[in-house]
């Protein structure tokens, strides 16, 4: 699959790193025209210029790696940066994930196996663009998890705090606890100690 990686820093670049090696062709600066999959993975206060030197994205899998920090604007009281985004891309099959753990962290536990994967959140409103990702992120080296749609997948968001899967490594096992939480709009487990 042809991926292209807007903003190649360190959690852009990691990405691209396991991608190429499962075999995917990546392009590190964005082109125009290039990849079925987009990744968006820019500080937040450089959005605007991303988008503006991207141009349109529409038809495209979009899978946004951002967290919102810094300068606006910014998500409404209540609304999720996930679908703030998505309405910056219109047209684009918008997916949400890569965003909760660190790059150092997402380097060194991609090659794990068996019950020891880590898991990678993932939040869109696209059922198909959310399995093209899930593969993606399997391919990465890790396990995908669909918390559901941009509107409620809060609890994957920055800042770090207790009853959100944010900056928490989480593995196949713990999961479905905090899928079953999200849908049914409770509060999540506490975070497992590994």
């Amino acid at each position: 699959m042809k991926v292209g990686i807007v903003g190649p820093g360190r959690i852009g670049g990691g990405i691209a790193r396991q991608l190429a090696g499962a075999g995917h062709e990546v392009m590190l600066s964005f082109s125009r025209g290039f990849g079925e999959v987009v990744v968006i993975s820019v500080p937040w206060g450089t959005w605007p210029q991303a988008l503006e030197q991207m141009g349109s994205v529409a038809g495209k899998i979009v899978i946004d790696t951002t967290n919102q920090f810094g300068a606006p604007p910014l998500p409404a009281a209540g609304q999720t940066a996930a679908h703030f985004n998505a309405g910056r891309l219109p047209g684009a099959r918008y997916t949400k994930s890569f965003n909760t753990l660190t790059s150092a962290f997402q380097a060194q536990a991609a090659s794990r196996q068996g019950a020891e994967k880590v898991v990678q959140w993932l939040c869109g409103d696209d059922a198909e663009a959310k399995q093209v990702v899930a593969g993606l992120i399997m391919d990465a080296g890790f396990v995908p998890i669909d918390l559901g749609g941009t509107a409620g997948c809060a609890v994957m968001e920055a800042p770090r705090r207790p009853g959100a899967v944010y900056g928490e490594e989480y593995r196949a096992a713990d999961a479905p606890a905090v899928v079953e939480a999200v849908r049914a709009g409770r509060p999540i487990p506490p975070a497992p100690q590994y």
